[in-house]
């Protein structure tokens, strides 16, 4: 294999040539050269489990390496119960202020001191819509989130957040899982 000058069209080569000298295959040099990253916005959904503190562990980390901004979201999804017929669901005007800054604050509390650029936001909604809409209106290049490794009938009822978001995410995803081996 060797590398050739320039051809017409400007771009450097490499030529792979059996031992007599015949050339066997070019590709361009460009082609083979190493993929740098370029992450700048990452985005984890926070539920303040354990689980989704590991994510955050994991955004804080490559936003330090990538030198990128991290966007915290916690949704309040609405909820209600069979005897609750009578109640309309909660409006966005009735998600009162001071709860929406008492939510802003506990996530403000999980990267303090980290010495990341983060932003914060508390949503009222279903959590995959809202994840992948924040992704959308924010351009993320990233969403770093916690599975909680259902399986079975509690993942059939409960259904998976996490799953809807690797489908329909706008950006890759980076799922960690509870129980596997960290690259931290």
């Amino acid at each position: 294999m060797k590398a050739t000058k320039p051809s017409a069209s400007g771009t450097p080569k490499l030529v792979v040539t059996d031992k007599s000298g015949h050339t066997k295959a070019t590709a361009p040099a460009a082609a083979l050269a190493p993929v740098q990253f370029h992450i700048s916005k990452i985005l984890v959904p926070v539920d303040f489990s354990e689980h989704s503190q590991k994510a955050l562990r994991y955004a804080l980390a490559f936003a330090s390496q990538f030198d990128a901004g991290v966007t915290l979201v916690h949704i309040v999804e609405q909820m209600v119960y069979p005897g609750d017929w009578m109640y309309p669901p909660l409006a966005v005007s009735d998600f009162a202020t001071e709860k929406r800054e008492q939510m802003i604050e506990r996530l403000r509390a999980l990267d303090a001191g980290s010495g990341v650029k983060t932003h914060h936001m508390v949503r009222l909604g279903r959590a995959w819509q809202e994840v992948i809409e924040i992704a959308r209106e924010q351009q993320s290049d990233l969403i770093i989130l916690a599975t909680h490794g259902y399986t079975g009938l509690k993942h059939v009822l409960l259904g998976s957040v996490a799953e809807k978001i690797v489908r329909h995410a706008p950006c890759p995803v980076l799922s960690v899982r509870p129980e596997e081996r960290d690259f931290l």
